[in-house]
């Protein structure tokens, strides 16, 4: 194994067990052995979210572990960042995201989003209590490839199908692709809705967002 894969394997490996300070030695390493930021992302960091994705899916890691993964990340871009170039990394789309009108959680969406931006998409993050209005305007504004909306309870989930009914009448709804996620939600309940995917978590709903995307180019 040369150095620069160690390296690679390192930061993968850092993030995997949670390593903020291992994350950040190793991001240093990577440009210090002149590796491009992009690669170290790519190959290093973005390999160990993989990982993370299917521990989770195999009930060897929580939510706690998804989100302390997302901030190891997350320390792990703020020393990459810097030396990224524009048009390094090629975006893999676009996402709008939010969590509805009336519903202020917000820890599942925040993984959602790292997630996201791990797997190399452009996130506009709305945040919580978001009306249908305001995702609207954010489509028509930022034109996105997929409308992500997040409610954690039964009382909030009716503002999604009032957000896609807005969405119809602006004459948006074909424009995007929708996916809706929160505990309550089910695929019943987006096909009901007129929503194209309902994730039952985080991993699920980045893999059908990537699918979407690459079924498209």
């Amino acid at each position: 194994m040369s150095n620069k894969e160690e390296i690679l394997a390192r930061l993968r490996d850092a993030i995997v067990n949670l390593d903020i300070e291992a994350v950040q030695k190793a991001a240093k390493d990577a440009i210090d052995a002149g590796i491009p930021a992009y690669k170290a992302i790519i190959e290093g960091m973005a390999k160990g979210m993989e990982i993370v994705g299917k521990k989770y899916e195999d009930g060897e890691y929580f939510l706690a572990e998804l989100i302390m993964a997302g901030e190891t990340m997350k320390e792990g871009m703020a020393v990459l960042e810097p030396y990224l170039k524009a048009g390094d990394i090629k975006s893999a789309g676009k996402v709008v995201i939010g969590t509805v009108r009336g519903d202020l959680h917000d820890i599942g969406k925040n993984v959602v989003v790292t997630l996201l931006k791990a797997a190399n998409f452009e996130v506009i993050d709305l945040g919580v209590d978001v009306s249908a209005e305001q995702f609207v305007e954010a489509v028509k504004k930022h034109n996105p490839d997929i409308v992500a909306m997040s409610a954690l309870l039964t009382t909030t989930m009716i503002e999604m199908e009032n957000v896609i009914e807005s969405l119809k009448k602006s004459g948006l709804r074909d424009k995007v692709k929708i996916i809706i996620g929160g505990a309550p939600i089910t695929p019943e309940y987006a096909k009901k809705i007129g929503a194209d995917a309902a994730a039952k978590d985080a991993v699920e709903g980045v893999r059908r967002c990537s699918e979407w995307v690459e079924a498209k180019q």
